[in-house]
């Protein structure tokens, strides 16, 4: 038995020994063992296997996170597209992980934001964020067993097209019955109709885990290609027949609320509307959704897609509601102090920044969902933002938003070259006040953002950010690009917040990264 079989062997010993004294249950909530180990598949189910991608999947699958990195370089040297890389990684980890383990789906998730980030970079650093998240998705899938404990199989698909897909997969989840949901999603011919037949399933929840992995899983078909639709799509079935067996008995108000309010407002077949909300109306609405109840946001959201209203405007205000969170938190305390969060940081899973990512992939489903759909994404996105407020805890309406006057008064640099450098040292010494202070100082002074932006994407690569920088960083420049003019640079504050929170805590890998790429 050579080391490495030797100390698998031996976890293997440790990790059986632990579940047998918690018992399975417990060590399901822990997430020590796959949700549905030894029955994910229906009898008689074959592997999945990708075609021309296999054997670069099996590499990712079976090569030692020690010897990982300098293999990937000398592929990307031999003429290996950087994009095939992250292409195999996601099939490898939907494979292996089936949106069951909880370091699993979020490596996943970060994937597609980590091939944003290469565009932004120069050609000599454009590998690094694929090449981190690799990493960190090789260490996962051995500490999981890779390939002998594999979640997702082949489905066969039922015959006949139906109609229903989306309630069926719905049913079944709700009777935590995964092989029927799985075979309902299955009878979704094609990659658009599946989606939208996962959405039915994905509404019944607003978990921020549940609505990212959804939307990360859809963006991801542009790499792994649409063939590949349903062995994305899965994950989230395995992810919500999960949550279902753990947390179906408390219903969510959603399955009630939700085709309420499309019924009420006649939204299921209603067209998207044409008016456009001013600058003013934005604000107006997320005001509206920023203080409301749960309930009442949700309302709101759906009388303004019944007016008429563009949804990108609806969901514009969504976004500005959720940025408030991460502008005005408290930081953590408490029993919110974790090892690498410590009191005070706003990164990982803090209030804003799950709700930030949240109504990100909302708002992408809606773009992507057909009638039904779209209108459905808006409300709940409506609804999760003041949920997130008001059920986690927090004095939101209370906390003002940074940066705070007497802060920004501090700020006295006016020129660019200066105020990064300021921006640079604050993120360096953790001064989350500082940097919001000068980067809105440089977005009053009228300088460009690119700059600003290309010093944060250099924390976004560099930090590990609690499983959420790549994740953030997109979810903030899109915002930024996607937002009216008055309200763009609250995105960049927002980020250079987080980039504050989350610096001096490197991630495994990215400097052996940086020395075999010679950055």
């Amino acid at each position: 038995m050579d080391r490495r079989d030797r100390r698998e062997f031996l976890a293997e010993i440790g990790r059986g020994m632990l579940i047998a004294g918690l018992g399975y249950g417990t060590a399901l909530d822990l997430e020590l063992v796959p949700a549905f180990a030894g029955e994910t598949s229906e009898p008689g189910a074959q592997p999945l296997r990708f075609g021309p991608r296999e054997a670069l999947v099996e590499f990712l699958q079976e090569t030692p996170v020690e010897k990982l990195l300098p293999q990937l370089v000398a592929k990307l040297n031999s003429g290996t597209e950087l994009k095939e890389l992250v292409a195999a990684g996601a099939l490898a980890n939907a494979r292996t992980f089936g949106g069951e383990d909880y370091v699993g789906f979020h490596t996943f998730m970060a994937m597609s934001p980590a091939w944003h980030m290469t565009a932004e970079l120069p050609a000599e650093r454009r590998a690094l964020p694929v090449l981190k998240v690799l990493y960190r998705n090789s260490k996962r899938l051995h500490e999981q067993g890779g390939r002998k404990n594999e979640v997702l199989h082949s489905v066969v698909a039922p015959e006949g097209r139906p109609a229903d897909a989306g309630e069926r997969a719905r049913e079944a989840v709700r009777k935590v019955d995964l092989v029927a949901a799985e075979r309902a999603l299955a009878s979704a011919d094609e990659a658009d109709a599946a989606f939208n037949a996962l959405l039915h399933v994905v509404e019944d929840g607003v978990d921020v885990h549940r609505i990212v992995l959804a939307s990360r899983t859809y963006d991801m078909l542009s790499l792994v290609g649409r063939e590949h639709a349903q062995a994305m799509l899965r994950q989230s079935i395995h992810y919500c027949v999960k949550e279902e067996r753990r947390n179906g008995a408390r219903i969510p108000e959603v399955r009630t609320l939700l085709p309420q309010l499309l019924d009420r407002h006649k939204l299921a077949r209603r067209k998207a509307g044409t008016m456009a909300g001013s600058d003013a109306w934005i604000e107006d609405l997320s005001k509206t959704i920023f203080t409301a109840k749960p309930a009442e946001a949700a309302g709101a959201v759906a009388e303004a897609l019944a007016a008429g209203f563009v949804p990108d405007d609806v969901g514009r205000a969504i976004t500005l509601a959720t940025n408030q969170l991460i502008l005005r938190d408290a930081g953590r305390s408490g029993k919110q102090i974790q090892a690498g969060k410590p009191a005070g940081s706003v990164h990982g899973d803090s209030i804003g920044v799950h709700a930030c990512d949240t109504t990100h992939a909302w708002r992408s489903m809606a773009a992507a969902a057909d009638d039904r759909n779209r209108a459905a994404c808006l409300i709940l996105a409506g609804y999760q933002a003041a949920l997130d407020r008001t059920e986690r805890g927090g004095d939101f309406l209370n906390w003002q938003p940074r940066p705070t006057d007497e802060v920004l008064k501090k700020v006295s640099a006016n020129d660019a070259e200066s105020l990064l450098r300021q921006l640079d040292g604050a993120i360096r010494d953790n001064d989350q006040e500082r940097a919001c202070a000068v980067t809105a100082r440089i977005g009053q002074l009228g300088y460009a953002p690119r700059p600003v932006f290309d010093l944060l994407l250099k924390y976004a690569c560099s930090e590990e950010g609690a499983l959420h920088a790549e994740k953030f960083y997109r979810t903030s420049s899109d915002g930024f690009a996607d937002a009216r003019a008055p309200h763009k640079w609250r995105h960049l504050i927002a980020l250079a917040r987080v980039t504050a929170s989350e610096a001096n805590q490197p991630a495994a890998g990215y400097a052996e990264a940086c020395e075999l790429l010679g950055v």
